[in-house]
């Protein structure tokens, strides 16, 4: 069992409207871990499969790559252990993670992904991916600290009702952002939500 909101409330979330057209999230969460191990842990694809998704291809810089079931992308930037730049289903779609060491075992992990405004239609864009972000940085910081056992499917565990749950605060969370950073219409914002609900929450009612 997790904390549900203790997890919620540990990731920070932002949405902005670049000045070049671009819709952003961002998310920050910081970990009880070294960086150089939060960054084998975000790298290594035979660690990525233990909390996240099986990840294929020429994992370097200048190298393309497939997620299993979702996106596919090029490795754009990879200064280990600090930036990792990459594009995300789209030449336009860049996810930026960043990773700052606060002591020897504590790090801070910023994610941002931004998108054409033309591809998000606003800040309610935000709801499309932001939720299965925030499940990431969730699983990421289980699998530190050791609550991921041997054989844990990562796909079974995102759609357990537990997760469900949890997502359906962050859908809460992130239509606050949405709202307060004034980038969406509320018509706009309510069927961002409705679509969430949809793909992150179809159990939970």
């Amino acid at each position: 069992m997790i904390d549900i909101a203790d997890q919620l409330k540990a990731i920070h979330r932002e949405v902005s409207a670049g000045s070049d057209e671009t819709i952003g999230v961002l998310l920050r969460r910081t970990y009880d871990a070294a960086a150089a191990d939060v960054w084998d842990a975000v790298t290594d694809p035979d660690r990525l499969r233990r909390w996240f998704l099986p990840v294929s291809g020429d994992l370097r810089e200048g190298g393309g790559f497939q997620v299993e079931g979702n996106a596919s992308g090029e490795v754009l930037t990879c200064a280990p252990p600090k930036l990792l730049r990459l594009t995300w289903g789209a030449p336009t779609s860049v996810v930026e993670l960043r990773l700052t060491e606060d002591d020897e075992e504590r790090t801070t992990v910023e994610l941002e992904h931004t998108v054409p405004k033309a591809m998000a239609g606003s800040g309610a864009g935000a709801l499309y991916v932001g939720p299965g972000w925030d499940g990431a940085l969730l699983g990421l910081g289980l699998y530190l600290g050791g609550e991921v056992h041997e054989g844990f499917d990562p796909v079974a565990a995102a759609n357990a009702p537990e997760t469900q749950r949890f997502n359906a605060g962050s859908i809460d969370a992130w239509a606050a952002v949405v709202a307060e950073s004034g980038t969406a219409s509320a018509d706009e914002l309510a069927a961002a939500v409705a679509m969430a609900k949809g793909q992150y929450t179809p159990d939970v009612s």
